[in-house]
């Protein structure tokens, strides 16, 4: 993982060009914090601060093709490469998982993006003519943004915050896109027979087809030469990944499990308040699966004061977001200081498998299809960011292999009927039936709890507490007014608006957050299936009332 930085449609770059990229780059160095490279041509400039975890010792960015000199800066994962590499008559100079992307582009081909599996954002540039190419991963569980300066040219980041004082008209490049220099705009690759309802496959579900897809995909995404651990939260997701992933940790898969891991012993981690939910249970997970854990505690006050740093980093002011960012912002600070530079965690799961608690309401399996769809390909704004963003901030990669595309195409293609809960059948019971073994009963039907939830119901009740001290009534009744774009419905809301407003001042950079409301479940299809939630304004789990109770299991 690591940030890249393209200043692109110049003509004839100069040294206060030259510098302006590196600035712009050093506002992302928390993201990679190992190297830093540029790449300098009269059309443009790449910049990129890396992590290195794949090929430490040569897989310096920009890459550069030996016979086109087309320049490549990538922030990301190729879980596939060695096999695109075995395909290809490319020349590679390293062993970077990322210079796959050199070799693809080389084809001319347009549709060979689908053929990456991994998590990517990447800027392509020609000294020749000065073309370009950029494309992000399907899901979006890299960030990237672009916008144009005062005078036209096209900036390329992986933050905002790299954007925010150059471009008035910052953008999301979209997910599942990319964007060649002779287009108008990009263009989507990412297309799929499960996303509109009149071609969905309806694949049967066999449990031991899931079980071998996830397997496959946990081992693909530990590829790496650097020390990992496992972000265990106690619940169904996080303890599936982790316990998959120590199946795996006492031989090198990069080398086919034919050598021993250098780091056999996996570190795991999980945070709360003292005596939370979350912290007994990823305890009890962490002894059964015998890694080494570290259960980590916060207080409410050590919340509260990371706030700003938080909202900073994940450039959000999404009530839910923040709620969760803030204790794995923390967690990550403490993981950095024992040396570990890349994670696995559980998101995606519930999105894939409809695990938040309002899928309950689905009225048929084609509703609950499609807002399935819906939330997987929104994504990118909310679980994606924070798991990145929280982790990145203090230089640690997260992986996420539910989000691992032929996973995802797995799960999608699935009927939907074998997905649903409710009727006395819980939620995400596709999964917990595949892994019967795997993990103690408790651990295996645990009910869903929201991340910030589970890490102690006081730390949500503390956030809106401290909101409620800081914004008085009457500012309160003009929020409206003060934030026409998504205007805040609650305190707490309206406080985090005001920390975002000050880091993030332009109407460019409001627009970027998704709706704003503090709705329940943040979803306006939860208040079509429901009349209960009709006047709920908070988005935790608990105000799902008739569901998160003691669970489903018939």
């Amino acid at each position: 993982m690591c940030s890249i930085t393209a200043l692109l449609q110049a003509q004839g770059t100069t040294d206060a060009d030259r510098a302006l990229a590196l600035d712009v780059s050093k506002l992302q160095r928390h993201r990679g914090p190992d190297w830093s490279g540029v790449f300098q041509c009269e059309f443009g400039i790449l910049s990129h601060e890396r992590l290195a975890i794949v090929d430490v010792s040569s897989g310096a960015q920009p890459l550069i093709d030996p016979e086109t000199g087309v320049a490549l800066a990538v922030n990301g994962e190729i879980y596939n490469h060695r096999s695109l590499r075995k395909e290809s008559t490319y020349p590679f100079q390293t062993g970077s998982d990322c210079e796959v992307i050199l070799a693809l582009h080389r084809s001319g081909d347009r549709d060979v993006w689908s053929r990456l599996h991994g998590m990517f954002g990447f800027v392509l540039l020609d000294p020749r003519d000065g073309s370009w190419v950029i494309g992000r991963d399907p899901i979006g569980i890299i960030p990237l943004y672009f916008g144009h300066d005062a005078e036209g040219r096209l900036l390329v980041a992986s933050e905002v915050k790299g954007l925010a004082d150059h471009c008035d008209d910052v953008q999301e490049f979209p997910p599942g896109h990319v964007w060649y220099s002779t287009d108008d705009a990009p263009t989507r690759y990412f297309e799929r027979d499960w996303m509109q309802w009149d071609t969905h496959p309806k694949e049967a579900y066999k449990p031991e087809e899931l079980n071998a897809a996830l397997k496959a995909a946990v081992k693909s995404h530990l590829m790496g030469d650097v020390p990992y651990g496992l972000l265990i939260s106690g619940g169904l997701d996080s303890s599936v990944i982790a316990a998959l992933a120590q199946q795996f940790a006492r031989q090198r898969v990069d080398e086919d499990e034919a050598s021993e891991a250098w780091w056999p012993r996996i570190h795991s981690f999980s945070i709360g308040l003292e005596g939370s939910p979350d912290l007994a249970a990823a305890a009890q997970v962490a002894e059964h699966i015998g890694t080494v854990h570290h259960p980590l505690t916060f207080t409410i006050q050590e919340g509260l004061d990371a706030l700003e740093d938080v909202i900073r980093h994940v450039e959000t002011y999404d009530v839910t977001t923040i709620r969760a960012s803030t204790p794995m912002y923390l967690m990550a600070r403490q993981i950095k200081a024992m040396g570990i530079k890349m994670v696995l965690s559980g998101e995606g799961a519930d999105e894939l498998f409809g695990g938040y608690l309002y899928f309950h309401m689905a009225p048929n399996a084609r509703e609950f299809h499609e807002e399935s769809v819906r939330k997987v390909l929104g994504l990118n704004k909310y679980d994606c960011a924070r798991a990145n963003k929280s982790m990145m901030a203090w230089g640690i990669e997260a992986r996420v292999p539910f989000l691992d595309t032929p996973f995802v195409d797995y799960a999608m293609r699935l009927d939907p009927e074998a997905k649903m809960g409710g009727k006395g059948r819980m939620e995400k019971e596709a999964i917990r039936k595949a892994f019967p073994n795997l993990l103690p009963d408790e651990i295996l039907w645990r009910q869903k709890e929201q991340f910030s939830d589970g890490v102690g119901y006081g730390w949500i009740d503390g956030l809106r507490d401290h909101a409620e001290q800081r914004v008085s009534d009457e500012a309160f009744s003009r929020a409206t007014t003060r934030f026409p774009i998504n205007p805040p419905a609650t305190k707490e809301a309206y406080f985090y608006r005001t920390i975002y407003e000050r880091l993030f001042p332009s109407a460019a950079c409001a627009a970027l957050v998704p709706g704003g409301k503090s709705v329940a479940c943040s979803t306006e299809k939860a208040l079509e299936w429901s009349e209960s939630l009709r006047n709920v304004v908070d988005p935790s789990g608990r105000a799902v009332q008739g569901v998160h109770k003691d669970g489903y299991r018939s």
